[in-house]
């Protein structure tokens, strides 16, 4: 289960989606999260996803890849599906015990998934396609204008980058740590939710010990090369807009309008 977290993880292959201003990419993510909440019908899905699946394909990225990191959020999934498939008064279908299945209650369930999946795989390709350290200097760029209100958007966009920089560490070190006590003796496999939930307890100490020594070593690390903000400082590679990211800009702005058009019209 801890590899299958796939959020922080930057998959590195040369495509036209790699290439693209980090500034676009965290806009087209705005973009797919807008129209997937304004979308409510068949057809504006069917616009969502030949664009996600579209944009996969461009970054070059496995779909395999990407749905691995669907297994965490599986019980959050199955228990919005659920809640919507017996709670939603309608056309009754199906009633068993306290439970009504409804023809309505079956759409918007089946909406509800579509939807988490959808937005769990465009996050993650824009994670799989940009480094922390992009993804770093496109938000600060794209959140600067907030500077007038003295909101510090180089501290939010560093605390954002370093916390995506420590998923896959804390990953890995839970793994180290799961593997160490399996050797000892523990067991994570067996038994029910329960179990299994309390057989992971023993990790929490060690885990928060070796992530308070990677954060005490980073704060040693960032002062030692006497960082103090994004005050004054300048960037090694400036973001600059190119005829790739402009193009881009285009199909984003169509996309959702489509969505929308898709709504009113049908």
């Amino acid at each position: 289960m801890m590899r299958d977290i796939t959020l922080g993880q930057y998959y590195p292959v040369q495509s036209p989606v790699h290439k693209l201003d980090p500034r676009t990419k965290l806009f087209g993510t705005l973009v797919l999260i807008i129209a997937l909440f304004v979308a409510d019908n068949a057809y504006c899905y069917g616009a969502a996803a030949v664009f996600l699946f579209g944009t996969i394909a461009a970054s070059k990225v496995p779909v395999g890849h990407i749905l691995k990191g669907l297994k965490p959020v599986l019980f959050l999934l199955l228990f919005s599906a659920a809640f919507n498939l017996f709670l939603t008064p309608g056309e009754e279908l199906v009633h068993f015990w306290i439970f009504t299945v409804t023809k309505e209650g079956l759409v918007r369930a089946g909406m509800m998934a579509i939807r988490l999946v959808f937005l769990v795989m465009g996050t993650s390709l824009l994670t799989f396609t940009t480094t922390p350290n992009q993804l770093t200097d496109g938000l600060e760029r794209s959140l600067r204008f907030l500077n007038v209100l003295h909101v510090p958007v180089h501290e939010i966009a560093m605390i954002m980058s370093i916390a995506l920089r420590f998923i896959p560490i804390l990953v890995e070190e839970t793994d180290k740590i799961m593997k160490a006590q399996m050797a000892r003796g523990a067991d994570f496999e067996t038994g029910g939710l329960i179990k299994k939930a309390k057989a992971m307890i023993p990790l929490l100490v060690p885990l928060f010990i070796s992530a308070f020594r990677r954060a005490s070593d980073l704060a040693l690390a960032m002062e030692a090369r006497c960082y103090h903000g994004g005050e004054g400082r300048t960037k090694m590679k400036p973001l600059k807009y190119k005829t790739a990211d402009r193009l881009a800009y285009l199909l984003l702005l169509a996309f959702p309008t489509g969505v929308v058009l898709l709504r009113v019209l049908l």
